[in-house]
């Protein structure tokens, strides 16, 4: 099984590369655009805390998807100091209309029960995915970004 989640998690990323180089943007481009998209408009700010970057790389990536047309900077109506940075609505719908119809087609072959059971499992895998990002991503911090540790070598 550990396999197949190997194999999963390739292809997945197989995907978003191809989606990237399509578009021109990143993986952590097409990752802050989906944070944008399921949340709605934020600050740069906020944007780099989510996905753990310094407001300066935050910076490239929203430069990156403004110039691939997938993402707006425009002044917060509620204090015009501050920039949203929203999601520009179905840019990506071509690209994934393809995706979309092919797996539709696979859960279509599922029962609701098993459909159920599949979404338990994908849902608990995301999870398992989140806590484990946050744990290696706690872990191995930059120097710079947190204190030295007696192993660390100077």
């Amino acid at each position: 099984m550990s396999d197949l989640g190997r194999e999963l998690s390739t292809a997945v990323v197989a995907f978003h590369e191809a989606v990237g180089a399509h578009l021109g943007v990143t993986a952590v481009d097409q990752r802050a655009l989906a944070l944008i998209g399921r949340h709605g408009p934020m600050t740069a700010g906020d944007l780099a805390k989510r996905i753990n970057l310094t407001p300066g790389a935050v910076t490239g990536v929203v430069d990156r998807l403004e110039r691939a047309g997938l993402a707006r900077r425009h002044p917060d109506p509620a204090d015009r100091r501050r920039v949203l940075v929203t999601a520009v609505g179905g840019v990506l719908g071509d690209l994934f209309s393809g995706l979309n119809a092919a797996m539709g087609e696979l859960t279509a072959r599922y029962t609701p029960e098993q459909q159920q059971l599949i979404a338990d499992w994908v849902t608990r895998t995301v999870e398992v995915l989140h806590e484990q990002t946050a744990r290696l991503t706690t872990r191995h911090q930059p120097r710079r970004n947190r204190p030295p540790r007696a192993n660390d070598e100077v």
